[in-house]
């Protein structure tokens, strides 16, 4: 595959903009073409649907199956769900139906969905006709932008949390505390890190009236479903003190109303609130990939948007994520392990005695220092990240990308955007008339967070 904009220290990236574009441009010329119709079902009784033309069954068999098993894995962590039904292509239902079964390639997928998230058995179904299955039962709601009060604002990442005291819209204290959420068992570690920040922020306000919290990972009714964070917590711990860590967490601080969403959502508000825009892909790099969207009218779709899940990378040498066991996903790309990742290449030897997020700030000191091995780290993950743009915007409708988070602090931030704009500009030039990629300056990219999260309570 020849890229326009080649990835410096991988030079086997193969993404799957291209190779859709590819393919699609190939059945657009081929005699016979199929509906391919993919439907989503999740809670509430909502649906999000996909479609798009493909080669019908027993031409470009094998191509097709490949490239719609990455875009359904896609969709599924995009928009959630529980229940996939499909239309157009019984060789991919087969190759699903085994892939997502208990034992198969996809089992991580199927069990999270069921098990950590909706709490429902997972069904891959086919459909005969996609008509059946072509009407999207969307749940758009408001969200954030209440700036009355005084009001907390909590943004837990998995290196560092931060919080904001906010008076009606003006932030008059913030703060950024490293921690490591991630290799604690303790429940108390993460619920004491929590409450001394808030009361850090509390202490400079006359009054709470309300909290909001951006968080990484599922949240449903302000409940914790599943977080990263809490990767040691042992199950019976996370059912009993983790669950409703931050409800109990309002409740000490006066029972105020609270609100707590995805990061990823909450990146996106933040830029919505500062451009006064809609249509926003929020992305934060730090310890994983957080992805949030909201729409034309800054409306959240009750989406998952777990971006750190979606494939980007066919190559089949390309990395594998840990915890789900799949390969070319988000995560090792756009986040600190993606740093670390290509350190090797750019002949950079990271001591293994450091945590991920101590070695990702050798790298932007050594990129400080003008270290040439650590700017082509930062240009490689803006290639990626160019092409990856293009993949999101065949399932979000997109014209502002908002990037944040710890990866993107210091002149890091700057060669990634500029790389990954030259992507849309040579290989996606309508792309790149339509989107615009946004960095904010080094206060909103380190706190923004913080202080949008503090919006999201409505005051009654």
């Amino acid at each position: 595959m020849q890229l326009k904009v080649p990835a410096e220290l991988d030079p086997n990236f193969q993404p799957l903009s291209v190779l859709f574009r590819q393919y699609h441009a190939d059945v657009q010329k081929a005699p016979r073409k199929q509906r391919f119709v993919c439907a989503l079902e999740r809670n509430g009784d909502h649906v999000a649907v996909w479609e798009t033309l493909i080669f019908p069954d027993n031409a470009e068999e094998e191509r097709t199956v490949m490239l719609l098993e990455r875009i359904v894995k896609s969709l599924l962590w995009i928009h959630g769900g529980y229940r996939i039904s499909i239309s157009g292509s019984r060789s991919l239902y087969e190759h699903l139906k085994a892939a997502y079964a208990p034992h198969g390639a996809r089992a991580f997928d199927a069990d999270f969905m069921q098990t950590n998230v909706y709490e429902k058995p997972f069904e891959i179904l086919y459909c005969e006709n996609p008509d059946d299955i072509a009407e999207a039962r969307e749940g758009a709601k408001k969200i954030g932008r209440h700036l009355n009060g005084c009001r907390i604002g909590f943004d837990a990442g998995g290196s560092d949390r931060k919080v904001s005291a906010v008076i009606d819209g003006e932030a008059v204290f913030s703060e950024e505390i490293i921690w490591h959420p991630k290799t604690a068992a303790d429940p108390n570690y993460h619920y004491k890190g929590i409450l001394s920040s808030m009361r850090s922020a509390a202490a400079h306000l006359p009054r709470v009236d309300a909290i909001g919290v951006s968080s990484a990972g599922i949240y449903i009714d302000n409940k914790i479903m599943n977080a990263s964070l809490f990767l040691q917590v042992p199950v019976e711990d996370f059912k009993k003190n983790v669950s409703n860590m931050y409800i109990n967490i309002a409740k000490e601080m006066g029972d105020v109303p609270l609100v707590v969403a995805n990061d990823g959502d909450v990146t996106a508000l933040a830029g919505a609130m500062e451009m006064n825009v809609g249509n926003v892909l929020g992305i934060a790099m730090g310890t994983s990939e957080a992805g949030g969207y909201v729409n034309k009218g800054v409306e959240i779709m009750g989406w998952l948007n777990e971006l750190a899940f979606v494939p980007i990378d066919v190559a089949p040498n390309a990395m594998a994520d840990e915890w789900s066991g799949d390969i070319g996903c988000g995560v090792k790309y756009f986040s600190q392990d993606g740093v670390i990742k290509l350190a090797p290449a750019a002949g950079i030897h990271l001591n293994n005695t450091l945590t991920p997020a101590e070695k990702l700030t050798a790298v932007q000191n050594m990129l400080k220092e003008g270290h040439e091995g650590a700017a082509k780290i930062f240009r490689t993950i803006g290639v990626c990240f160019g092409y990856a743009v293009a993949y999101y915007a065949l399932f979000y409708e997109i014209d502002h990308v908002l990037i944040m988070g710890r990866v993107t602090s210091g002149n890091g931030g700057s060669l990634l955007i500029q790389k990954a704009q030259e992507v849309l500009d040579r290989d996606f030039p309508d792309l790149a008339a339509k989107i615009t990629l946004h960095l904010p300056d080094e206060k909103s990219r380190r706190v923004g967070q913080s202080v949008a999260a503090a919006s999201l309570p409505e005051i009654r």
